[in-house]
């Protein structure tokens, strides 16, 4: 079974460089289209058996009228999660959900964050702590049927990529005592203005390893659960907004009105 994961993984690969290929010229010709990422859609068709972790796929991007290579991202995933719901939640509509459910410790400290990839890192984790379910980002997807990676009994599924654990895709259930720990860490980070070297530090995959530190956890390596950048890249992603990748934020930027230490 893994050969045949990794032979899908190649192969998303080897489309997604002919889709990246074939984008240029298209978004040269058609410079203003764009293609809607529907906020929700229903799963196509619902299995009899039960899921610990709800069948919920979560996202997030600064919008949801993209260029075509992040849309036929988005429509490779769903060829692979035909039996999960899906919802997009936009950068507003995450602060008023952050600001609805989350304690006014979580919610100020959110309110702290100028940067979208790090109010994403934050809501990630407090979406699936709260409901639970599957968060991937936008220019991500999985190798194989979700519901195949996912198993039903599985509390949660970490991603390994090399020997840290990843962010960009996180499966668990509702109350997940280790991204409840991440959330505490984030929240104590931007209190304490610890930004270190920057997003990487403040709110993304570092915190998420602290969290975890040395205990078992459930994890699969990216290579036969979910990879990046197969069908999209910087420029496509961002092509409404240049140089809006989390990358070019400078740290001293990353909170309001406070230094970086």
């Amino acid at each position: 079974m893994p050969l045949m994961i990794i032979l899908t993984n190649r192969l998303s690969k080897i489309l997604g460089a002919i889709v990246k290929t074939l984008a240029y010229p298209f978004h040269f010709i058609f410079p203003k289209k764009r293609f809607t990422i529907p906020k929700e859609k229903k799963a196509f068709f619902k299995t009899q058996t039960s899921y610990t972790i709800p069948k919920i796929i979560w996202q997030t991007n600064y919008t949801n009228n993209v260029s075509l290579p992040v849309y036929i991202n988005y429509l490779f995933n769903r060829l692979l999660t035909l039996d999960w719901e899906y919802r997009y939640v936009s950068t507003e509509d995450r602060l008023e959900f952050i600001k609805a459910h989350a304690s006014d410790q979580i919610s100020n400290a959110y309110e702290q964050l100028t940067d979208g990839a790090s109010q994403a890192d934050l809501w990630r984790l407090f979406v699936l702590n709260y409901y639970g379910g599957v968060y991937m980002d936008i220019d991500a997807h999985v190798v194989w049927p979700l519901s195949k990676i996912v198993k039903p009994d599985d509390k949660e599924v970490f991603l390994m990529t090399k020997h840290n654990y990843s962010n960009y895709f996180i499966a668990s259930s509702k109350s997940n005592p280790h991204l409840e720990k991440a959330i505490k860490i984030i929240v104590d980070n931007i209190e304490q203005k610890n930004i270190g070297s920057g997003v990487y530090d403040l709110t993304g995959p570092t915190v998420l390893n602290r969290a975890i530190g040395d205990e078992t956890v459930n994890y699969r390596h990216n290579r036969i659960t979910c990879i990046q950048g197969s069908f999209t890249n910087e420029y496509f992603q961002y092509i409404d907004k240049p140089r809006g990748k989390w990358t070019h934020t400078k740290k001293e930027n990353l909170l309001k009105n406070k230094e970086a230490n």
